[in-house]
């Protein structure tokens, strides 16, 4: 999974530094930089590029008969990982090992089937040629089973690569848990059914380094992450205001850049603007929202000047309105079926 995850995150981002743990892969511009998971249990309980066991199904190893023998096209990742659980902003997300032609992404799509036990109205958006997202219009209903059922088998990529392997995927949508942050104020409400379970005072992104707008699914956590500012081109100078090189506990990503929540050692009282980009809680609170942190639970900020979140810097699917979502289908909006 590590590797997977590498080639996802590798290609975004110019001036990111990686984690360099198996998990946590991905960078941060916030304060409390990128790093690597440390100490027990630091293997993380979400992993964004976690895609079960690829390859599984129906499929014939040799191309079909009606097309000519080429390479293969073969999935790379399908998040979220076949059986798990997840909130209510989690996208399926489906990377392909080598681009898919514009031409075929509307016969990759109707071969991509996604089935729910709670019929909703959804679509498949590209991002570039290699990842293709899937999500609902509106958030997940809690509870809904989700199936998806790519049967690739013959599928031309339009770049000389025809399927070889049909893919079946399937998890679960969890409680619905909800966190609002509110940047100029400083505060971050988390809601669970739409009842206010916590209210927070944070720590958002300073004017130098504000934190990003808009609705990230959470990504995945660990109990502890390295982060220094010089992996994320900050600064490597020790002298300078800005640098920083420590080992800080519950960490929540929210981005593939490195956007988290987490607790700061050098801001332990929350209630400014004063990260590079992370919110920070106070220890407590940071403990009580890491032991309540769901891959794909949504997170949405608002009110910073940096603008909305890119919706492949991690799963921030639900950050695009829905018409411009479906400007990155090639089949439009589909009503699932159970």
């Amino acid at each position: 999974m590590a590797r997977n995850a590498r080639r996802a995150a590798h290609r975004r981002y110019v001036g990111i530094a990686v984690l360099t743990a198996a998990v946590l892969l991905g960078a941060t511009a916030c304060g409390d930089g990128s790093a690597k998971a440390a100490g027990p249990g630091s293997a993380s309980t979400q992993s964004p590029s976690a895609g079960g066991t690829l390859g599984t199904g129906s499929g014939s190893g040799s191309p079909s008969p009606t097309h000519p023998a080429g390479p293969p096209l073969l999935l790379d990742t399908i998040a979220p990982a076949d059986g798990a659980t997840v909130g209510v902003a989690m996208p399926v997300s489906v990377e392909f090992t080598h681009p898919v032609a514009p031409s075929a992404h509307a016969a990759v799509e109707q071969a991509m089937k996604v089935t729910t036990s709670t019929p909703v109205t959804g679509a498949w958006h590209w991002f570039g040629n290699t990842r293709a997202d899937w999500r609902p219009q509106n958030f997940w209903p809690a509870g809904t089973r989700v199936t998806v059922d790519a049967r690739l088998t013959g599928i031309a990529d339009g770049n000389g690569r025809y399927g070889i392997h049909d893919y079946h995927h399937a998890f679960t949508i969890g409680a619905d848990w909800e966190t609002r942050v509110d940047a100029p104020a400083h505060t971050m409400d988390v809601y669970l059914d739409g009842v206010r379970q916590k209210h927070f005072p944070i720590d958002a992104g300073s004017a130098q380094f504000p934190t990003w707008d808009g609705t990230m699914a959470e990504m995945e956590k660990a109990p502890s992450v390295h982060m220094t500012s010089c992996s994320v081109h900050i600064t490597c100078d020790p002298a300078n205001v800005n640098f920083y090189d420590v080992t800080l506990p519950w960490d929540v990503r929210l981005t593939t850049s490195g956007t988290f929540v987490h607790y700061s050692t050098a801001h332990p009282n929350p209630g400014q603007s004063t990260s590079h980009g992370c919110i920070h809680l106070s220890l407590a609170d940071s403990q009580w929202f890491y032991a309540h942190a769901h891959q794909g639970d949504p997170v949405t900020v608002t009110g910073t000047p940096r603008g909305l979140v890119p919706g492949d810097n991690g799963y921030a699917a639900f950050t695009l309105s829905w018409s411009s979502w479906l400007a990155g289908s090639a089949t439009g909006a589909q009503q699932t079926t159970s």
